[in-house]
């Protein structure tokens, strides 16, 4: 073979190669745009078709899409379920950052050859674990805990958040660990060269230059949280009513929609308001998505 049918096959397989990757890109952009489509038009049908009043279902308090009050106005308040969902998360970040940092700084910093050993193989370990696992391990350990503990029956945020921070930590301490490694080596270098202990450099130029992936890391780990639905599901006593405490039983927008999902008809209210909670949850995972671009972008 001449030297220029060889040149002619490469540029022939690099132009397949592109056409390739660009009706791969076209096809995901197509998913993606029909998910976001689809879910939009059934969650918009509640108000549109339905008449029910955006207002009183993201504030509303009762749940009970099925009856109706003497207006024939239907219960379907959705406050307490998003009021479940923005607990949950929030308490289970606060939960497991503290241990994805400490971990983080241990494998990198302190000793990375046995991180590396012992720790990431463990790490990458809890990440495969499925979700029913996760919540049984809660139903049978954490949940009767937080009774003996606190009383009550066990189930509520606190024993949910608990779980969802265990799940959520491999997550954010992989990210964590990226974004400590993606510090110049003369930073270190640097602080202990002025005169730094090993914590003063850790503390003051490590993690300080390292904060735009932490964040990034605290962030997808909350969208980890949000999105959970069976672990969280099987320890939150999935009660549709306002949390007046942690450990009284609770829902999330996720745990309604998986117990409540295959027992109604397509097309009833029933039905849509479910798919509004859906439309919900989508949003609040864009908003996250965006939250994790600015902080990008900022870096």
């Amino acid at each position: 073979m001449q030297p220029n049918e060889k040149r002619i096959s490469k540029q022939t397989l690099e132009k397949i190669g592109k056409y390739i990757t660009f009706i791969c890109t076209i096809i995901l952009a197509i998913i993606v745009f029909t998910i976001i489509l689809m879910v939009a038009q059934r969650g918009l049908s509640t108000f549109f078709a339905d008449g029910v009043n955006p207002l009183d279902f993201l504030l509303k308090t009762k749940w009970l899409p099925s009856s109706v009050d003497e207006n024939g106005q239907s219960y379907v308040g959705a406050l307490p379920m998003i009021i479940g969902s923005v607990a949950v998360t929030l308490l289970s970040a606060i939960f497991a950052t503290p241990f994805a940092v400490g971990a983080a700084i241990f494998m990198v910093e302190i000793s990375p050859k046995f991180g590396k050993k012992v720790l990431q193989p463990v790490i990458e370990l809890l990440v495969g674990i499925p979700s029913v696992v996760y919540g049984l391990i809660g139903l049978t350990m954490i949940v009767p805990m937080i009774r003996g503990v606190f009383g009550g029956t066990g189930f509520g945020i606190l024993s949910a958040s608990i779980v969802l921070a265990i799940m959520i930590l491999p997550t954010m301490t992989s990210l964590t660990v990226d974004a400590l490694q993606a510090v110049p080596q003369y930073y270190r270098q640097g602080a202990l060269g002025l005169g730094a202990t090993r914590w003063q450099m850790i503390y003051k130029v490590v993690l300080r230059s390292a904060k735009t992936g932490i964040l990034t890391a605290l962030v997808m780990g909350m969208t980890r949280a949000f999105g959970e639905a069976m672990a969280v599901q099987m320890v939150i006593g999935n009660t549709a009513i306002v949390p007046n405490s942690f450990i009284t039983p609770a829902s999330t927008v996720t745990s309604i929609l998986t117990l409540s999902m295959g027992n109604t008809i397509t097309g009833t209210l029933e039905n849509n308001v479910l798919w509004t909670l859906a439309l919900v949850l989508l949003c609040m995972s864009i908003i996250f998505i965006f939250i994790v671009k600015r902080i990008g972008r900022k870096g």
